[in-house]
């Protein structure tokens, strides 16, 4: 009896602090704009039709680039919470209250989830009403960058990428 209690006395105090770190690690991600790790989305593309829109009144809008032709899943993110995924070289849009935010990219893998956690990167968008605003996930060696693109190179990357549409998985 003796026995057990050490063994489930140590396993409980070895889980704590375990748990502790994930909800820490969870908490910054969050804090830097990033949804929840098992949140994923299905994702269509299409070269059939090049979506530009304009800001709704009181919003800012907000387009999503990645571009990188062989590019993963990568999950767009503001303020915590995911609002939809490219896949390759591709582009979405959103519409956002106006004032700061945390945005992030990362890349979705139900298969290498740890690991996938690691592989993205935040920014801060202080977004104005009635504004456009073109967030580019560049890939360059061994490392990718999250820029904000002038209008001309948003209209070129509009034209040259692919419309993504995504669905959030069913669990």
């Amino acid at each position: 009896m003796n026995r057990c209690l050490c063994v489930l006395t140590l396993a409980i105090l070895l889980a704590v602090p375990l748990h502790a770190q994930t909800d820490e690690a969870a908490a910054a991600r969050t804090a830097a704009g990033c949804g929840l790790s098992t949140e994923m989305f299905d994702v269509q593309t299409t070269d059939k039709k090049h979506p530009v829109a304009q800001p709704d009144p009181g919003k800012a809008l907000v387009y999503f680039f990645v571009d990188f032709v062989t590019a993963p899943t990568m999950r767009a993110g503001v303020d915590g919470k995911w609002l939809g995924a490219n896949d390759g070289k591709s582009y979405f849009f959103v519409q956002l209250d106006p004032g700061e935010h945390n945005v992030c990219m990362e890349w979705q893998s139900g298969t290498f989830k740890k690991t996938s956690e690691r592989i993205g990167e935040a920014m801060h968008l202080i977004a104005e009403a009635g504004k456009t605003y073109y967030v580019r996930m560049n890939f360059q060696y061994q490392r990718m960058h999250l820029e904000l693109a002038d209008d001309a190179e948003g209209h070129f990357l509009i034209g040259s990428s692919l419309f993504a549409t995504s669905q959030p998985k069913k669990k």
